[in-house]
């Protein structure tokens, strides 16, 4: 397409030239609704973008290794990346394909060129949370760019990158090891190749080939797709690159997971024996890709909007104002991207992202507390672009003014939970993020220490998912220690090694919160004889900080 007849980029500047203020009327136009050049990052931009990393290093890197407690599924996923480099397989017990492995694969991949592999860091999860850190700053850069390409300013993608960064949410589910991150790294990264100045071949197929990798970190990428197919189109729109540019895209993303169900079909594990989907008779003889999916959508927990439900434990009490200001932001978005598509492309993106996730979570289905972690960045992004729109009319310095001024009340004061907070004693002190007094993880590392000095190696341990890499990957190895997940429910090791009998158990190891998992976990009573155990134990250790107690029973 000549450059006569190629759609013009209107470049947005924040600042107006002299004696002109802005239109109280016209919005900004909005970059990604063109395909021609977009207006350089600047020494401005440069410098906006810079502190944004850095306060990202901040924010994550600052007692990374202390907070939060190490988490039941952090341990699970660097398990599974350790059995891909220690045992080459995607799982030290079955694999039942309850996610599809490509996390993991990217958390062996980080570890194994390491000096000292999974130890590099202290201990397995250390590793995999300086992994985090550094996904969550390429993030950051990804984000920053999408959101001044997509409205056309620096100051939008300022505020979303500052909420990205600094909200307590962000700060609690991005340091841990949670393939949610890594997928939304991908999927950002997606979004960023389809807003390039030129969109050509090689970034649509670049950006098919993300979302691919997304999609098997971690199956609800799954929800993005629709937004990311509409901005394509758009993109490519009159192109004469339309269409190996729309054909690439679905290939590339495609290969990745072709690739997953290639390997449950060598297997023979795509289907169920005789093509059986009945949820309340699963397949004894073999494990199926399509009867696991088949039983994550039926499973069901009711809505999140219920009492008692995380919405209400955990997400709101750690940073309600956050969503209260993401939920206005999805919805205006959506209102202004409907309402002129062509003009608001950026708004109808984000928004729709940001709509399609939030339907996943409401959907009623089994809900995690961590399943918050994507919708951040969706959040964070509506925020900075409508914030941005809202004080369009305003002069650039009252414009940054009234943001900096925001900014600033958010982190000093104490209700917010941002930089400052009011302790127990009634105090403004330090929030718990940045407080450095405050190790939470080192009571799993005196538990991890008991265990050496005082149970032997041979010792038939249950335990949670937190502490299996430290029994299994440093000496001595506890090669009996099993999580009650695989102990419950992996025939080789409720059967043949416990017998699915309480006194074949020597100790249990409880972490922070288990015995409420073994209990929910037990409604078809497969954790009962565990439960036995625990009740002809007796303690022999215990620590406790707050609302984390951590114990050791010996059981008989």
């Amino acid at each position: 397409m000549s450059r006569e007849t190629k759609p013009r980029l209107v470049v947005v500047h924040d600042e107006e030239p002299a004696g002109q203020s802005p239109s109280p009327v016209e919005p900004k136009p909005q970059s990604a609704t063109m395909a021609g050049e977009f207006s350089g990052l600047g020494r401005g931009g440069a410098s906006a973008l810079g502190a944004a990393v850095l306060t990202g290093l901040l924010t994550h890197g600052w007692h990374l290794f202390q907070y939060p407690l190490y988490l039941t599924d952090e341990g699970i996923y660097m398990q599974r990346a350790w059995s891909l480099v220690r045992q080459t397989s995607l799982s030290p017990y079955t694999y039942d394909y309850d996610h599809a492995p490509g996390g993991w694969i990217q958390l062996a991949g980080w570890a194994f060129p390491l000096p000292n592999q999974f130890e590099t860091f202290g201990n397995a999860v250390n590793t995999g949370r300086f992994l985090m850190l550094l996904v969550h700053l390429a993030s950051v850069a990804l984000l920053f760019e999408i959101v001044r390409r997509l409205s056309g300013s620096v100051l939008a993608a300022s505020v979303a990158a500052f909420f990205y960064n600094v909200s307590p949410l962000a700060v609690y589910y991005q340091r841990q090891v949670l393939l949610d991150n890594l997928m939304m790294f991908w999927v950002l990264l997606s979004l960023y190749l389809l807003l390039g100045s030129e969109l050509r071949v090689r970034h649509a197929l670049g950006a098919g080939a993300a979302l691919g990798v997304a999609l098997i970190t971690k199956e609800n990428a799954l929800f993005f797709v629709p937004s990311l197919v509409y901005l394509l189109q758009r993109r490519v729109k009159g192109s004469t690159q339309r269409r190996f540019a729309t054909s690439l895209w679905p290939f590339a993303m495609a290969t990745p997971v072709g690739a997953y169900v290639l390997y449950a079909v060598l297997k023979n594990e795509l289907l169920p024996t005789g093509f059986d989907f009945d949820l309340s008779n699963p397949p004894a003889d073999h494990v199926s890709l399509l009867y696991t999916l088949w039983w994550q959508l039926n499973r069901n927990q009711g809505s999140p909007l219920s009492s008692g439900s995380f919405l209400y434990t955990s997400w709101i009490p750690k940073d309600g104002l956050f969503l209260l200001l993401g939920l206005f932001a999805m919805v205006a978005a959506l209102y202004w991207g409907f309402t002129d598509r062509q003009k608001n492309i950026g708004f109808l993106v984000v928004g729709t992202m940001a709509l399609a996730y939030a339907f996943y979570l409401v959907r009623g289905s089994v809900l995690l507390d961590f399943y918050i972690a994507p919708m951040i960045p969706l959040l964070a992004m509506s925020i900075g672009m409508v914030g941005d729109r809202l004080l369009d009319r305003l002069r650039p310095r009252l414009r940054i003014a009234v943001l900096a001024t925001a900014g600033a009340m958010l982190l000093l004061i104490p209700a917010t939970h941002y930089l400052l907070t009011v302790n127990t004693e009634g105090h403004v002190a330090i929030a718990d993020q940045y407080q450095p007094r405050l190790n939470l993880t080192r009571m799993q590392e005196q538990q991890v220490a008991w265990i050496r000095k005082n149970v032997p190696a041979n010792a038939r341990i249950i335990m949670d998912d937190d502490l299996w890499s430290d029994l299994h990957d440093v000496r001595p190895f506890y090669p009996f220690a099993h999580s009650h997940w695989n102990a419950s429910s992996d025939p080789d090791v409720r059967d043949k090694l416990f017998g699915k009998n309480w006194q074949n158990v020597d100790y249990i190891i409880m972490s922070n919160k288990m015995l409420q998992s073994m209990e929910g976990n037990n409604g078809d009573g497969r954790e009962n004889w565990i439960l036995t155990a625990l009740k002809h134990s007796k303690q022999v250790w215990e620590t406790s900080q707050g609302d984390i107690k951590l114990q050791i029973y010996r059981v008989g």
